[in-house]
């Protein structure tokens, strides 16, 4: 499968940390995504076979083209990482150069790399001798606001061999704070002969098409919002607008809770980890609403994103502390009771997931 193949004219799911883990790649299947990526992978560990990150390079044969992103500062070792990648079934390698979190980057990788220049040029070249299929990178601006390095770092990775680039039109310090730069995306396109990929606050199907033909990009990834509204992928497909029902959405979300159980089993353990994803799931979930501001996805505040359906099962879905969350799965994971518990002020769902997943 060449590069053109896979991205040319596609709208891609971007590799989420727990956003795209293998139940959720499915329902996105479900809902017409073509292309997607699976979690990011340390590559050191892959090399080491370590079952968890083996884990997050296995992929289900209902996905059409799955890439797997790996991250890491060592070019012999990303580049074995790569070569068990492509042997598990990767149809792509995609190397990391725009995680901003601490735990990536303060052991130089992710954007971290945006400053070492000379390191990605011997990374990606190592990773080309092992693989026979597409390199990509996914990079930011740079590293620091007023200091990009994107353009420096893309002509360096296409003189070494890579096949495409995509870009979040962010720098690291900028996490997800900013609107995304999509000028910079167009600029790229015009410095590199390779396809590139635009990234960065696509809220619907129209910014997609858009994005596309403003910017020239080859084809227009898209992260947060996929995890609100999956359909996302049927709307770009044909081209119109869905308005699910909250039954619909509630049976979106039963759905993924069955993928989830025949992923990870119905036993204690399986049940607490399908828990554990739906309540990180959830508050994705929980912010789709009808008609958005330009705002909905990268705020915290859910009057950027429009009212939610008047009614109980609405208001429910919609709410934004954990126990609601964990109601949801009372009722969804361990057959308990429909019954939404009292309005609360209570912590995040996305606080306690992270400190569940460690």
């Amino acid at each position: 499968m060449t590069t053109a193949e896979i991205f040319s004219g596609r709208l891609i799911m971007a590799p989420m940390t727990r956003g795209t883990d293998l139940p959720f790649r499915r329902l996105l299947v479900e809902q017409g995504a073509e292309v997607i990526l699976g979690e990011m992978a340390y590559a050191h560990k892959i090399v080491r076979e370590d079952k968890r990150e083996l884990a997050l390079l296995r992929r289900h044969p209902e996905e059409k083209i799955f890439g797997v992103q790996l991250a890491g500062k060592h070019p012999e070792v990303v580049a074995e990482a790569a070569r068990i990648a492509v042997d598990r079934g990767a149809d792509f390698i995609d190397l990391n150069l725009g995680c901003p979190i601490d735990d990536a980057t303060r052991r130089g990788f992710g954007a971290a790399l945006l400053e070492r220049t000379s390191r990605v040029g011997e990374i990606v070249s190592a990773v080309k001798r092992r693989i026979q299929v597409p390199l990509t990178l996914k990079l930011r601006l740079g590293w620091s606001d007023g200091k990009p390095t994107f353009l420096k770092i893309a002509r360096v990775a296409e003189d070494s061999g890579a096949d495409a680039i995509a870009l979040h039109g962010r720098s690291r310090a900028q996490r997800y704070r900013r609107p995304a730069d999509w000028q910079s995306v167009a600029a790229l396109v015009e410095e590199v002969r390779v396809p590139v990929i635009g990234n960065g606050d696509i809220f619907g199907w129209r910014d997609a098409v858009r994005r596309r033909e403003e910017s020239g990009c080859a084809a227009v990834m898209i992260g947060r919002w996929a995890l609100a509204k999956p359909w996302i992928f049927r709307e770009f497909i044909e081209q119109r607008d869905l308005a699910p029902s909250i039954e619909q959405r509630l049976a979106l979300i039963r759905r993924y809770v069955d993928l989830c159980r025949e992923h990870f089993g119905e036993d204690d353990r399986g049940r607490e980890r399908t828990r554990q994803f739906l309540v990180f799931h959830q508050d994705f979930f929980r912010r789709h609403r009808s008609a958005p501001s330009s705002e909905a996805v990268n705020s915290d505040d859910p009057g950027d994103w429009g009212q939610p359906e008047a009614d109980e099962l609405g208001a429910w879905l919609a709410r934004g502390d954990i126990d609601a969350a964990e109601a949801l799965c009372r009722w969804l994971v361990d057959g308990g009771p429909c019954v939404p518990p009292p309005a609360t002020d209570g912590e995040s769902p996305r606080a306690v997931a992270t400190r569940a997943f460690g």
